[in-house]
């Protein structure tokens, strides 16, 4: 199978390494508008650099990897879309509902799949969650509880271009909910505070949010998040149910200290980071879309769920500006 990966930052960079070792793919081509990184990836795995993103569609490629900068992702799904190639792409596709939209009727015309990066629905923990809520171990599903909290804040440059707290990282809590509880996001009430560092009041966005989720089924939802927690990267999930409750990323590695005593002490070597936390999720996750290209299997993250993450993110982000709940009936990212 020969792919093509286009932008080779962070987590284009880890995305190469993965598919480098995949023994279905035969050949890895690059592209990066910054060309000398492309070619310092390519000559650590034995990769081939396309001069630009034209020259590595024209390449005779089964699928491509879409891991560049934000702004460029509606329209380089559009273009594989219209070279008719299967494509998976870091979320978001968009930064709105309109631009999203429109990336997502490029695939539908051309009839190609695309499956978006929200690797936490191949991680363990998250997998035996959602197994534990529809087995109905949990009886009564009533409290959710969901924290993504960052060591340290993204560089400032970063933060005009991510779209806000909710869109760039909350996002990832929106689905997962979803996916692990198998319920919709019916109403949300979120709040912010910009009490950090003065970059965060500079683009008009906050360093930590809150906010309250109503499913439709009625279970409560907390998701929290932060740019700022200093003792490492901290995600997690709660699920209390009538029968019993369960923990998702809570192990020896979580950067939580008990004061209790006794109680356990703080670990060792905390997560540093993202790619770190969840590197086994995202191989798995690039596995499925190598195994969605073969035909082997069928689209585990297809990119209309980013579309419903997204409209929760708008519907967070409106009623953290208008103080007030906000419903989210499909049209809370328009208008």
């Amino acid at each position: 199978m020969r792919i093509g990966l286009i932008g080779t930052g962070r987590i284009g960079g880890f995305h190469a390494g993965v598919l480098a070792r995949h023994p279905e793919v035969g050949a890895l081509v690059l592209a990066d508008a910054d060309r000398g990184r492309a070619e310092a990836v390519a000559g650590a795995l034995g990769a081939r650099v396309a001069p630009d993103v034209d020259a590595l569609l024209a390449e005779e490629l089964d699928a491509v990897v879409i891991a560049s900068a934000t702004a460029a992702h509606a329209e380089l799904i559009a273009r594989a879309a219209g070279a008719g190639l299967p494509a998976f792409c870091e979320k978001p596709i968009a930064l709105d509902v309109p631009g999203t939209s429109a990336a997502l009727g490029a695939v539908a015309r051309a009839g190609t799949a695309l499956q978006i990066g929200f690797m936490r629905r191949f991680d363990a923990g998250y997998r035996a969650a959602r197994d534990a809520v529809r087995s109905g171990r949990l009886g009564r599903l009533h409290t959710v509880r969901a924290a993504t909290s960052d060591p340290e804040p993204p560089p400032a440059a970063y933060l005009p271009l991510s779209g806000g707290l909710f869109r760039d990282c909350m996002v990832h809590d929106f689905d997962i909910v979803r996916w692990v509880t198998g319920r919709e996001v019916v109403e949300v009430y979120a709040t912010g505070a910009d009490a950090g560092p003065e970059m965060f009041r500079a683009a008009g966005d906050v360093d930590t949010a809150a906010a309250l989720l109503t499913l439709d089924d009625g279970t409560l939802v907390t998701a929290t998040a932060t740019r700022c927690n200093g003792a490492g990267y901290d995600v997690r999930m709660e699920l209390a149910g009538d029968r019993d409750q369960i923990a998702v990323g809570l192990d020896d590695r979580t950067p939580l200290r008990s004061v209790e005593l006794p109680g356990p002490p703080a670990p060792a070597r905390p997560w540093p980071g993202f790619l770190e936390r969840f590197a086994p999720a995202y191989e798995a996750e690039l596995d499925a879309f190598v195994r969605l290209v073969r035909g082997d299997a069928g689209n585990p993250c297809d990119g209309r769920e980013a579309l419903t993450a997204l409209r929760i993110a708008e519907a967070c982000e409106r009623s953290r500006r208008e103080r007030r709940p906000v419903r989210v009936d499909g049209a809370a990212g328009e208008g």
